[in-house]
Order: C-alpha cells, then sequence, then structure tokens
C-alpha cells in the first residue's frame, strides 16, 4: 500500500497502526488505530521521538537498528516480527513494516496476536491483589528461588546449548530462527559446526580441549551469519555444568548508533578514578563516569557491610529523578544469598526491558530432564520476585556489575532506568572495566589506610611486649607508665583479670561488674577460643545494660587456657540513627496463592534510632590482642612458674635441665612467632609492590624466612630441644609453600614418622625444600596450577633422604651450567646448604625433574 497516496483521514481509518516519523525518528503522523493499539492519543505524541520516547523498547538493533541502517544506506524497507512486553497492559507479538516515503518515513504495526503472560507472572500480580495479610515472613524462601534455571532469556538474544564432546545442540531458545536461517530442519541434534562459522567453533573445541572454557571463562566474537545480508552479531560462549552454551545477538550496524563506548572514554574514566584518595570520591566518580558510559538515569554504589545489609554510598542521577537512595541502608534480604553467590561467580547483569516477555528454552530427549544452567549466560532472564521488586522501585532498564575486592563480593554498582534501555555490547564490557578500576581503587585506598592504622599498632604493641620482657610484674606494665593498653585499638578503657584481682585504667565498668563479666565470659566463650569481641555486648549479656554507656563494646583475650588471666578493652555506647529504604523488619510481604512472597513495595526514608552499639572491632584488632596475649603468657606467665619452680629445687638438676629444656622451647616458639611475623610483613609488602620481580622476590623472601620459622616449631612441639621431626616440619612446610602459590598448586608429601634429625640439618633441609617446590610452582608447573611429590625417609646409620620431583618437562641438558632463569640466589643457597650439613644431591628427569639429597 501506497501510503504517500493516501490522505491524512484515509490513514486514520486504516485498521493497521500507521505511523510517520521524520529521518531523526520523531513522529509526525499516528493514526487513530495506532492511538487504540497503545493507549495514547496523537496529541501526546506528535513531535515526540518514538524509540527513546513512546516506545523505548524498540530502542534496540532489532527494531530502532534497522530505521537507522536504512536511512543510512538511502533506502529504508524492513519487515520483521516484534514482541511489545507492555502494549498497553498485555505483551503483544506484531508485524513490522518500516519503509521510506516521499517526505519522510512510515512505520506499519500490524497485531499478530496478544500473549498471554507466564504462570509465575499472573501469580505475583495475582497475589499483589489479593495480599490481605501482613505478618511476618520468613526472608529465606526468597533465598530458596533457583534463579540459576529459569529456562528462558531475554528476548534481545538468542540460545544454543550444545554436548561439549561432539558440539551436538541439545536445547536452543525458541526465538533461535530470528538469527539463524530456517532451512526446514529442526536444530536439536545438529552440530554448531553446521550453523555457525567454523573458526568460531574451531575455537570453543580448542578451548575445550585446554579447559580453559569453564569457571566463568568465555569467548567472545563478531560473527556474520550466512543468509543474514551481511548482518553481524555479538557471540559469546562459554562451558558450565556439562554444557557450552552460546548466545547471540545482533550488533548495531554503527557503536554510535546506540552510544557504544570508546577506549579513550575508558582510559579517561580509570584516569579519573586513578586521581582521587578517598574512598567516597572513587565512588562518587564511579558512578558519575558508569552514568555517563551507560546512559542509565541513575546509577548508585552500593556496599555490603558484615551481615550483607546493603549502603547506597554514591548516587550520580538525571535531575528531575526525585527519588533519592543515597545513604540509606537496605536490608540483606533484598539481595539473597543465592543471588549473592551468583554475583560472586557471574560479574555483570544488564536487563533491557523489565516487562519483555522471556523466550523459553526448549530441549532435545537428549538433554535429560535437568534444566540448562545459566549461572554465567549473559542474557539469562530475572526471577520474577526480583522483577517485581524492580516495579516496586519504579525501575525497568537496569544494571547490575559486582564489585569484588581481594575475591570477595564487597558492593555493586547498579543501574537503573524508568523506560526500558538498551546498552550495547561494548559499552557493557566498558562499564565492567570502569568497575573492576573501582575495585580495584577501594582495594588500594582502604589497604593503604589498614596499612598505616595496623603499623601503628604493631609499634605501640611491640612497645608493650618489649616492656614485658623487663618486669616482673605483667598487670604493672601493661596499665602503667608512657604506653598501656589504651593507646590500643581506640578503646576508652581497659582492664586486667588476673584470677580474683581486678586492675582499671580509664572510663570502665565497675571492678565487681567486670569480674561479673569475666565468669560470664570463662564459661560462655567455647572451649578452644580464646577471644571474644562484640560491638553491642547489651544484647549477649544482659547485665552490660547497667553500663552500656561506657562499655556498649568489649575485646577481651584469655591469657592462658585455664582462663585465669584475661585482658580487656571498652568502648562506649554510640548512639546513632540508620536511615534505611524501608522498614527493615519487614523485607517481603507474604504471598497468596502459588506465590510464597512477594518483594516489599515501601522504600521510604524509615529511621531507626541504635543504642547499646560501640563501634565495631575489626578481625585484626582481634588478632593483634591474641598476639599480645600469647606474649603475656610466653615471656611473663612462664617465667614466672619457671621461677617458683626453681626456688623449691635448686638441688635437683634434672628438674633444672627441664627448665632449661623448657626455656629453650619458649626461645623457639618466639621465634618462631617472630618469622611467621616478618613473613606475614614480607607477604603484605609483596601485595603493595606493582613490579613482577621485586613481587617475586618478596614471595620468595617470605618462602625461606617460613621455613626456618617451620624448624622452630617443630622445636618447640618436640620431646627434646636438639632434634626436629623432619616429616613434620616438611610437611607443615609444604602446606605453607602451595597456600602461598595459590590455588591450583599442591604438593604430594610422604613423610617419615619420627624421622628425628639434628636441628642444624633440619634448618639446611628446610632450606633446601623451600627453593627446590618454589622453583617446581614457579618453572615447572603450568598457569593453572601444578603438583610436586616430596619423599623424606631414613637411609640407614643415621643419614635421611628427600626426594623432591615435579609434573614439567625436567630440566634441559647443560642446565647446570647454563644461567639461570632468575637471580640464581636459589641454587647459591642450595649448595651452601648442602656444604654446610655435608650433604650430595642428584637430579634426573623422570620425565619431570626430580632432586634426590641424601645427609
Amino acid at each position: 500500500m501506497d501510503l504517500d497516496a493516501l490522505s491524512a483521514d484515509e490513514i486514520d481509518e486504516l485498521d493497521a497502526a500507521v505511523i510517520g516519523l521524520d529521518a531523526s525518528g520523531t513522529i509526525r503522523t499516528y493514526n487513530r488505530s495506532a492511538s487504540i493499539l497503545t493507549g495514547m492519543s496523537a496529541p501526546a505524541v506528535i513531535g515526540r521521538h518514538y524509540f527513546r520516547e513512546v516506545a523505548p523498547s524498540t530502542n534496540v538493533p532489532g527494531f530502532h537498528g534497522h530505521f537507522l541502517a536504512g536511512i543510512r544506506h538511502g533506502h529504508l524497507d524492513a519487515q520483521f516480527e516484534f514482541v511489545f512486553g507492555q502494549m498497553p497492559h498485555q505483551p503483544l507479538r506484531a508485524r513490522i513494516h518500516m519503509v521510506q516515503g516521499r517526505a519522510g518515513y512510515w512505520l506499519t504495526i500490524r497485531p499478530l496476536g496478544q500473549i498471554a503472560q507466564g504462570r509465575t507472572r499472573e501469580a505475583v500480580m495475582e497475589a499483589i491483589g489479593q495480599r490481605a495479610r501482613a505478618e511476618p515472613v520468613d526472608p529465606t524462601l526468597c533465598e530458596r528461588e533457583p534463579i540459576h534455571i529459569p529456562g528462558s532469556i531475554q528476548p534481545n538474544a538468542v540460545m544454543l546449548a550444545a554436548d561439549p564432546g561432539s558440539l551436538a545442540i541439545l536445547a536452543h531458545s525458541t526465538n533461535v530462527f530470528d538469527m539463524l536461517v530456517d532451512n526446514g530442519t529442526p536444530l536439536l541434534g545438529r552440530t554448531v559446526d553446521e550453523v555457525l562459522p567454523k573458526s568460531f567453533t574451531d575455537l570453543i573445541r580448542a578451548r575445550l580441549a585446554s579447559h580453559t572454557l569453564d569457571d566463568g571463562r568465555s569467548i567472545r566474537r563478531i560473527l556474520r551469519l550466512t543468509g543474514r545480508d551481511g548482518r553481524t552479531y555479538h557471540a559469546v560462549a562459554h562451558a558450565h555444568a556439562g554444557r557450552v552454551v552460546i548466545e547471540m545477538e545482533l550488533a548495531p550496524d554503527q557503536p554510535e548508533d546506540f552510544g557504544g563506548a570508546s577506549q579513550i572514554d575508558t582510559e579517561l574514566a580509570v584516569a579519573r578514578l586513578r586521581a582521587v584518595e578517598t574512598l567516597s570520591a572513587a565512588a562518587r566518580i564511579a558512578a558519575l563516569e558508569i552514568r555517563a558510559l551507560t546512559g542509565f538515569e541513575c546509577v548508585l554504589v552500593y556496599r555490603f557491610d558484615a551481615n550483607w545489609n546493603g549502603e547506597a554510598l554514591a548516587e550520580d542521577k538525571v535531575p528531575d529523578w526525585s527519588r533519592i537512595l543515597l545513604g540509606l541502608h537496605f536490608p540483606a534480604s533484598d539481595i539473597p544469598a543465592q543471588a549473592r553467590a551468583l554475583y560472586t561467580k557471574a560479574k555483570s547483569r544488564f536487563v533491557i526491558d523489565r516487562d519483555c516477555v522471556p523466550v523459553p528454552i526448549t530441549a532435545a530427549p537428549e538433554a535429560g530432564n535437568a534444566p540448562i544452567d545459566l549461572t554465567f549466560a549473559q542474557n539469562r532472564t530475572l526471577s520474577p520476585i526480583h522483577l517485581e521488586y524492580q516495579r516496586n522501585l519504579g525501575v525497568n532498564g537496569s544494571m547490575s556489575i559486582s564489585i569484588m575486592v581481594e575475591g570477595k563480593l564487597w558492593g555493586l554498582m547498579i543501574g537503573h532506568h524508568r523506560q526500558p534501555h538498551y546498552v550495547a555490547p561494548e559499552t557493557r564490557a566498558a562499564a565492567t572495566i570502569l568497575t573492576d578500576a573501582f575495585a580495584m581503587r577501594v582495594q588500594e585506598i582502604e589497604g593503604r589506610r589498614l596499612w598505616a592504622e595496623r603499623q601503628a599498632h604493631l609499634d605501640t604493641e611491640g612497645r608493650l611486649v618489649r616492656g614485658l620482657t623487663h618486669a616482673e610484674d605483667f598487670v604493672a606494665s601493661l596499665t602503667t607508665g608512657p604506653v598501656t593498653l589504651l593507646d590500643l585499638f581506640g578503646a576508652t578503657g581497659a582492664g586486667i583479670v588476673s584470677g580474683e584481682a581486678v586492675t582499671l585504667i580509664g572510663r570502665t565498668p565497675s571492678a565487681a561488674q567486670v569480674r561479673a563479666f569475666a565468669a560470664w565470659l570463662k564459661d560462655a566463650l567455647p572451649a578452644g577460643s580464646t577471644a571474644y569481641a562484640t560491638n553491642a555486648l547489651p544484647a549477649a549479656y544482659g547485665a552490660a545494660t547497667d553500663f552500656q554507656e561506657i562499655a556498649s563494646g568489649v575485646l577481651g583475650a584469655f591469657v592462658d587456657a585455664s582462663r585465669v588471666n584475661l585482658i580487656l578493652w571498652f568502648r562506649p555506647e554510640v548512639s546513632s540513627t540508620v536511615s534505611w529504604g524501608g522498614d527493615p523488619r519487614k523485607p517481603v510481604l507474604a504471598g497468596s496463592g502459588s506465590v510464597a512472597v512477594l518483594p516489599r513495595r515501601s522504600f521510604e526514608r524509615w529511621v531507626e534510632e541504635r543504642s547499646g552499639f560501640s563501634a565495631p572491632w575489626p578481625e585484626w584488632q582481634v588478632s593483634l590482642a591474641v598476639c599480645l596475649a600469647q606474649a603475656v603468657e610466653g615471656v611473663v606467665l612462664r617465667q614466672r612458674r619457671k621461677i617458683d619452680a626453681l626456688t623449691g629445687l635448686l638441688a635437683d638438676k634434672e628438674r633444672l635441665l627441664i627448665q632449661k629444656d623448657l626455656l629453650t622451647r619458649e626461645i623457639d616458639h618466639r621465634v618462631k612467632n617472630s618469622l611467621q611475623i616478618v613473613s606475614a610483613f614480607l607477604q603484605m609488602q609483596r601485595r603493595q609492590v606493582s613490579d613482577p620481580e621485586a613481587r617475586q622476590a618478596f614471595a620468595e623472601t617470605a618462602a625461606r624466612v617460613m621455613s626456618v620459622a617451620r624448624v622452630h616449631d617443630s622445636l618447640y612441639q618436640a620431646e627434646s630441644v636438639e632434634e626436629v621431626d623432619l616429616g613434620q616440619t616438611i610437611e607443615n612446610l609444604c602446606s605453607d609453600l602451595a597456600g602461598m602459590a595459590g590455588e591450583g598448586h599442591a604438593v604430594d608429601l610422604v613423610a617419615e614418622p619420627g624421622l628425628m634429625v639434628p636441628y642444624r640439618k633440619a634448618v639446611a633441609l628446610s632450606l633446601i625444600a623451600t627453593e627446590l617446590v618454589t622453583n617446581a610452582f614457579k618453572y615447572a608447573g603450568s598457569p593453572d596450577g601444578g603438583r610436586v611429590a616430596v619423599t623424606v625417609s631414613g637411609d640407614g646409620a643415621g643419614a635421611v633422604r628427600m626426594r623432591i620431583c615435579d609434573d614439567g618437562q625436567g630440566l634441559p641438558q647443560g642446565w647446570a651450567e647454563a644461567k639461570p632463569q632468575g637471580t640464581g640466589l636459589g641454587m647459591k643457597l642450595i649448595r651452601a646448604m648442602l656444604d654446610q650439613i655435608n650433604a650430595r644431591i642428584e637430579v634426573v628427569n623422570a620425565p619431570g625433574a626430580c632432586f634426590t639429597i641424601t645427609a
């Protein structure tokens, strides 16, 4: 039909919805059928942009992209089917025809039929309408929702699931022929080689063979498919749960059609992030830059606390969005445990249209009854409960990108849009990169702050310990003088309970109250635990309500196993208010019918007055308190017991030797602790250094220090102070080295029990083992890890044999004379240790390198 030949009245009488557009996409004509179909009158839409304002769900490459490409190429004549998520209240499948007219462009929409809402969505809406009860609901019901197996994807993409061995297609989304050519042959049972470019499928096979396509790793390529008029598609493939999952979506004709981010945009944003020095400033810059990249109307930096409650740390939004979430807190149930676990694995999730009609996945009988696991799928549909949560927030298009700090979920970068919102794949990748840059900046800023704070406390604790070594009374040493317990942890009060005696400094409860608390703690603390910390003492210990103003927080560490001596620090109550986004006591609402729970509907600011809380005690402060208690036990209390025993048994030489032995063990114990602290400091320093060679040097030095510490640890636990159980020592050492090397590295150890060797020989063999195992991990293993076999046994006549073999390719010929790969310090150290204990070494390839040391 030639629409140009019809009058305005004739166009208005047509049964099909007809919309006239200019080249920019602005509406010039809107007939009566279009008004009936959309529920919007012509005066309300004339002059507005059709794709961005009137029907934003069409602002995608599969609709608006056709329009832009046709105009760019000088000929627009595109026909296709499209599903509107809300038209105006029910999903509608329609036939679309876009054609170039004489003075503009015509868009014709012919309905093909309404699509029934999914059962789950209907149930949710029914439950909302019938909800009549408001009693407390178990929020763990949300945590049991299987969000990783929704059985559907978003309609902007298609999906194939194949067997990883044969690449035979076992399942696919029902819209797969929107992108693949339908030749009349069912897809199920065919291989992906038959429908996708060979270069892409060959790459999938190669990555499967090398085991580098699982655990969230993927292949991303731009493909041109046969029979699709040169159109390009973004393809992503990954392997998970016994399936290869391939997703494809239509690429924009030009990146600028949908605001594709450029590399320079990303680099400039990262540079601005690096220029700020505080966490709050970094969060503000991240929110601003990611909103500028993605075009979302609002971007939040959302941080989790220790209990998984959330806080909006930064917010950047358009001026006309009145909703303010900045500074609000949100209960942990808003993002339940299984959602957080999914965010930890799959880092990003973009939803174009909250009201889109999910595309089901159909499977072949050979696929079995198990659903396809879409944990790592880019276009997995969200759960109905989460979508309802977005409706309650007034959000349609959305983005969630995980902020991972030191391998843990620190928070989320969240994007909100009141209308459907498409973000191009390149921009999604840029937003993910920028979020990763923010995470690294968080780690850097927080790490620097914690480092400075810990260093100051370590210096204070060191001064206290040095004072202990010269003191006869540890209580006086810790509570009087220029440095006391009050100089640690920002405490306002401190004390020591020693039997019935109580010594207090600063602002504290009374001696009787502290004595009663110590008695309660002695019984309440689990066996084997030595430390207790809480910032809400009245909630745990009811009697603390009498003194909560001065001691709502307490940190305590028992000095001895009998729990006679206890060191305490107190913090006062910090009265505060917490602004929540809705009442945190009602995280979910009761549903009805087939829906157990509904997301809460109110996000109005709800202020909670908090009392009985102090500032929290970080874990590192608890660890330092335990170290101080151990120092008190080691340096003072054990010396006191030694002196008491010697006073009554001066004539008994045998008991004198026993005490000497005990003191020697203590020295070994303290040397071991000191060496472990040095090793820990080296590891902390290594994380602060960016130069790879320097980082490696710190790691190797830490390993060498740890090897000597392990010998002292064995000396401390052995019956004799002159001999060490070599097998136990090497076992502990190898466990440390494997842990330091990282995931994928392991040591298989076979050690003869009770193999005692002199201390000097144990130190030398431990250092040799450290060098050989470390070199095996560094040079023989693969990037994903490696295994080392270590055998320790007796060799007759008091000799021992230690054999260390790796699973690498072995040493090349002439390796002994070749220039070392590193500094060569390791082999020099090995030769020095061999000379020191008069030992010999044999080296063979079997097939990896095997070193046998006989000493």
